[in-house]
């Protein structure tokens, strides 16, 4: 079973960008796709960005164009790098494979969006 750690959220203003960290605890990004997830309050947590271990990437329409996922091959971390933030981006972020295993759900890391 792999757990995962997600940082680098925080208060932003529109337009703004934040880098976030996913460290898993074990090597699993060579494995299995991964993927960042959102969650609005009240809401199920959905993809916005995954990554499977050919660095292929996709990306939900959303976020397409501002979102960069990535991943260190030296290290269990992956990143998503998020530019042109905007209000509606607001949310808790969290990192699991996909399909999402219920067990390797971290704290996540909120977003907040706001001038």
């Amino acid at each position: 079973q792999v757990h995962f750690v997600e940082s680098g959220g925080g208060l932003v203003q529109p337009g703004g960008s934040l880098r976030l960290s996913c460290e898993a605890s074990r090597d699993i990004f060579a494995f299995s796709t991964v993927a960042w997830y959102r969650q609005f309050p009240g809401n199920e947590r959905r993809w916005v960005a995954r990554l499977n271990p050919a660095d292929k990437v996709d990306y939900s329409d959303s976020v397409k164009g501002r979102f960069t996922i990535s991943r260190d091959t030296t290290k269990n971390i992956m990143y998503l790098q998020m530019n042109n933030l905007r209000p509606e981006d607001t949310a808790v972020y969290y990192c699991n494979v996909i399909p999402s295993d219920p067990q390797s759900w971290g704290q996540g890391t909120q977003v907040t969006v706001s001038s």
